[in-house]
């Protein structure tokens, strides 16, 4: 699992208009495709026609969208997910041999200690049980409020939030001051990103637009080549070490492809802050950060619903895609990464590697769509 990296694709810099490719192992490739000046596409879209577009779908679309057709999806799909990530942690935190054997087994003992312990101190909120997702708690209120009141996120235009319940409140705050919402489809099986803005909304429909439905029935999807800057990326977690930064997911790895699709977009750098709200018993010291992996995602900033603490970050922020990282499984779910990793092969004229091969909670369960 810590092979070398074999090829990596770097956002766009800011100080040059240009895309650039790494290479750091043996690798036939053509020099003139080391370095691609001046490649922004220039798709000029007026913000106008998006506007009348936007609000022709706020109206027309919600009323023809299937809500409890997409819900009763959305929790089908989540069980299963959730069924398999079972097994995995069953099997990591009860095989000897498997634990040993793979280098991520130590996070799913943490990831289950502080499941069990918040059901068993009752700070667990629903949905529940929260074994196996971003698990929603007691106080995520207050924690969003702590949040809201970060300059960071006072200042901020746009904010990329995840989906996830206990950050409801966070994406209701970020669409009630007028920002941008950026927000994710759930495990991206739908699409991509999509954009909210209060603009879109009315007082009526903001609180359903901060839900996995909202987002659908309201949001405006984006593709690759949107135009846009994240100021605040909050991201859900399970646990985090304040000392070092370190944080675990539930384990999918979505959050990771999210930052990583972000950078390739030129919608962040290193110097965006990234920002979690959590319970303050998820909040660890044990995180071994010489076993965190490249494409793990650090924060800068924590808020719970008793403290904000800026963590002391040593750990360095993913710089995109690892494409030998990602298994040809996750890659066959995710339409929008099957779409990168074909503009950057025609572009670059090279063949992307792929990571291997693994049983993953079963988001490819979901319908096939064509990509």
């Amino acid at each position: 699992m810590h092979a070398p990296e074999l090829l990596h694709y770097y956002p766009k810099f800011h100080s040059m208009d240009s895309y650039m490719i790494r290479l750091s192992s043996p690798f036939t490739y053509n020099h003139k495709c080391y370095l691609f000046a001046n490649q922004k596409l220039s798709r000029h879209f007026t913000s106008f026609n998006f506007r009348l577009q936007s609000r022709k779908n706020s109206t027309s679309d919600a009323k023809e969208f299937d809500e409890s057709a997409f819900e009763a999806e959305r929790l089908r799909l989540d069980a299963k997910a959730r069924e398999s990530m079972a097994q995995i942690s069953k099997t990591m935190t009860e095989t000897t041999a498997e634990a040993e054997a793979d280098p991520k087994a130590w996070k799913w003992v943490i990831r289950k200690r502080i499941w069990d312990l918040m059901e068993a101190q009752n700070i667990a909120q629903n949905p529940r049980p929260v074994h196996h997702r971003i698990p929603n708690f007691v106080g995520a209120s207050s924690a969003a409020k702590k949040l809201s009141e970060l300059e960071a996120f006072v200042m901020a235009n746009c904010v990329k939030v995840n989906p996830d319940s206990p950050q409801k409140q966070v994406r209701f705050l970020t669409l009630s001051d007028g920002k941008k919402l950026l927000t994710p489809q759930p495990r991206l099986r739908t699409g991509f990103f999509s954009i909210l803005e209060s603009s879109m909304l009315t007082p009526s429909t903001i609180n359903e637009a901060c839900t996995s439905v909202g987002v659908a029935k309201y949001g405006r999807p984006i593709g690759l080549d949107e135009k846009i800057k994240v100021d605040v990326i909050v991201i859900g977690s399970v646990a985090v070490d304040p000392t070092t930064g370190a944080r675990l997911g539930k384990g999918e790895g979505f959050a990771e492809l999210e930052y990583g699709l972000l950078q390739y977009m030129g919608a962040i750098d290193d110097s965006t802050l990234v920002v979690t709200s959590v319970h303050d018993c998820q909040i660890v010291d044990d995180i071994p950060v010489e076993k965190l992996l490249v494409h793990d995602v650090p924060v800068d900033i924590i808020c719970t619903p008793t403290q904000v603490i800026f963590t002391n970050r040593t750990i360095p922020k993913p710089q995109g895609i690892y494409w030998d990282k990602l298994s040809p499984e996750k890659l066959g779910q995710i339409r929008i990464l099957r779409e990168l990793k074909s503009r950057i092969e025609q572009e670059t004229g090279q063949k992307l590697p792929c990571g291997p091969s693994e049983k993953l909670p079963p988001n490819a369960q979901r319908r096939r769509r064509r990509s």
